[in-house]
């Protein structure tokens, strides 16, 4: 019975421990992550004004979308490499899954859903889906750099910007607006389209897939 409490304080140490880790990595992200959202809203003026075509927006989303999903995939393999001993059909399927399933969220869904509730006309287009041929095998390159060479840095950096401004292009690309009265909400969409989804990704997603490691053993009175 004692064991079996044991057990249970166990665990509920490390799950708070873990909940603490999120948080902190959330919190220490949001900066950047609003720099971030700030560039996208001075690309977005500079569409607006320089009245860029949807067709050119979608030429860029479909160029930055691509290279997002590349760095989310050598982010995400290498923090779980990093973290385990490095199967390589474990590291495939997390990478991919964490890369494609959280780039489309970041870049398509949470943009097409923010436009739509501005009471916007937004289009609904699917990267990786429509553009096969070209999402998939980035990111099964970025999958084998992430493996081959695990490095989390500076690809975290690349990958907020890429994901800012490929999110804001989905908006300038497929939907029809003047835009520049609902900066404001822009921003926040921005802000949202990247925080939770690329710090999942590049940190939450892959550690739940670790081994657990023991916390430090309280100390016997």
């Amino acid at each position: 019975m004692a064991a079996c409490a044991s057990w249970w304080l166990w665990v509920t140490r490390e799950e708070v421990e873990m909940v603490k880790q999120i948080a902190g990595e959330l919190r220490n992200h949001a900066p950047f992550t609003a720099l971030g959202s700030v560039t996208g809203i001075a690309i977005m003026v500079i569409v607006v004004f320089g009245k860029v075509s949807p067709q050119i927006s979608q030429g860029i989303f479909y160029t930055l979308h691509p290279l997002h999903v590349l760095l989310s995939a050598l982010v995400t393999t290498a923090m779980f490499k990093k973290h385990t001993q490095g199967k390589l059909l474990p590291a495939i399927v997390i990478g991919y899954a964490g890369s494609i399933g959280i780039a489309t969220i970041s870049d398509s869904l949470i943009p097409y859903a923010g436009g739509a509730l501005l009471g916007i006309e937004m289009e609904f287009h699917i990267g990786f889906i429509e553009k096969w041929w070209l999402v998939n095998p980035l990111a099964f390159a970025g999958i084998a750099i992430g493996y081959l060479r695990p490095t989390t840095k500076f690809p975290h950096s690349g990958h907020v910007l890429l994901s800012t401004w490929a999110s804001l292009f989905y908006l300038t690309a497929f939907g029809i607006s003047p835009w520049i009265p609902l900066v404001h909400f822009v921003f926040i969409f921005l802000f949202l389209a990247v925080w939770l989804p690329c710090c999942i990704s590049d940190i939450v997603f892959p550690l739940l897939f670790t081994p657990k490691i023991p916390l430090p053993a309280r100390s016997q009175r």
